[in-house]
């Protein structure tokens, strides 16, 4: 890219967490030598997400140790962060966007990383409740912390029985809390994963000291000078001076709408992530995008696509031709359980479980369509991880039955077909 093409322009992106971040200092790798903006309502120099509900919680290290990049590196990079700030509106004619102090930015590029925000359901008395969070900011994390020193009685409850809800349940038992985790599924993980791994961590939070109960659904909270008192439809109630709300996201979108610009489960966008605006790109768990190996549209919440696509994004931006191609994977840490997951389970017909021999807690969980292998899930298993990944890129055919036999050993020689 030419020095004249990009020296006088300005690129602003709304959203200052992986995606965005990452986005700025890779537009700045490639060539761009004009203005790069970086917006965020989060006062909080940018963060890792994911150790919030891990690792965070249990350290007593501050969140200096969990940025994404040092102040300086802004500063080097000559990015211009915009912390604290809130955008009110993208007005696509004029190419500037409006911040909530009235002030006009304009924009030759724009980059939307507005991710997502927490759900607080609309149960009965949840705004008048006591010490009551959502799991997704810095912010949310230091309050729970800090609450849970501060106090007395640490009776906890969860109301949510995803990876978020079971990986703050799992944190707080460390710090020494009684948690009890209120999921209103017939089985923790239902949304996301197979029978056989929702049993499986179940029991390792029932090992663990954490009450999970399943098929419980929270219509009330009912708060005292004392405690919260949760009220489930069934009858049962359970004493709180805790809750953690663990339900899911929603993802931010409002701005993109108002804009015009296309919405679908997220905001829609190419292969490039450009959206129907030709000067407006979108990345991370906000958007709605096609992905060539599942040959559908599929909207993530991970780190790994957030990275992705910001790279995918700088490269568009700077006259490449870049295409998302990516086998989605993800992570989970509970406990001494490090869960690795690579790919899509939607639509699968078949489930086979792989356990190592004479290795506790070690296997893997693998999801087909037919001969079709979509996903795995490995428990403490990083061979199965990466080599269930290549599988799944390369499209290769899988022996079920000495994928199944753990006197197999495990190589690619041995497994295919």
């Amino acid at each position: 890219m030419s020095e004249y093409s990009t020296k006088k322009q300005i690129c602003a992106v709304i959203g200052a967490s992986h995606a965005g971040v990452n986005f700025a200092f890779v537009l700045r790798r490639m060539g761009w030598e004009g203005e790069i903006l970086l917006f965020d309502t989060d006062p909080m120099l940018p963060y890792h997400r994911p150790p919030l509900s891990k690792a965070y919680l249990t350290s007593e290290e501050g969140m200096e140790q969990n940025l994404l990049k040092a102040a300086e590196n802004y500063e080097q990079e000559n990015i211009a962060l915009h912390l604290g700030t809130t955008i009110t509106a993208i007005n696509r004619a004029a190419k500037t966007i409006s911040l909530e102090n009235g002030d006009q930015q304009p924009y030759d590029k724009l980059v939307i990383a507005t991710g997502a925000s927490p759900i607080i359901p609309p149960i009965l008395g949840i705004q008048t409740a006591k010490n009551l969070f959502p799991m997704r900011t810095a912010a949310d994390a230091i309050h729970i912390r800090t609450t849970i020193l501060k106090s007395k009685n640490k009776r906890v409850v969860v109301i949510g029985g995803g990876y978020i809800g079971l990986e703050t349940a799992a944190s707080l038992k460390k710090l020494g809390t009684t948690v009890t985790v209120l999921e209103r599924e017939t089985r923790i993980l239902a949304r996301v994963t197979a029978p056989e791994m929702s049993d499986f961590f179940q029991k390792l939070h029932t090992q663990n000291g954490v009450q999970i109960l399943t098929n419980k659904n929270v219509v009330a909270i009912e708060t005292t000078a004392e405690h919260n008192e949760i009220v489930c439809a069934d009858g049962s109630r359970f004493i709180a001076d805790m809750i953690v709300v663990g339900v899911g996201i929603r993802v931010n979108t409002a701005l993109a709408a108002a804009a015009g610009l296309t919405i679908e489960n997220g905001i829609r966008v190419d292969e490039t992530t450009r959206t129907n605006d030709e000067n407006i790109y979108a990345i991370g768990d906000c958007t709605f995008h096609f992905n060539p190996h599942y040959e559908r549209f599929i909207r993530l919440e991970s780190v790994q696509n957030a990275v992705d696509q910001a790279k995918v994004a700088a490269a568009a931006i700077c006259g490449k031709a870049p295409v998302y191609d990516t086998i989605p994977w993800f992570w989970s840490d509970q406990y001494d359980i490090k869960l690795q997951m690579v790919g899509l389970a939607a639509g699968y017909q078949q489930v086979l479980v792989r356990k190592e021999l004479d290795k506790e807690n070690c296997f893997s969980v693998w999801y087909f369509q037919d001969d079709k292998l979509l996903a795995v899930d490995a428990v403490n298993n990083g061979k199965a991880y990466v080599l269930g990944g290549k599988f799944i890129k390369g499209g290769q055919k899988i022996d079920k039955i000495k994928l199944a036999n753990p006197s197999v050993i495990f190589k690619p020689a041995n497994l295919l077909i």
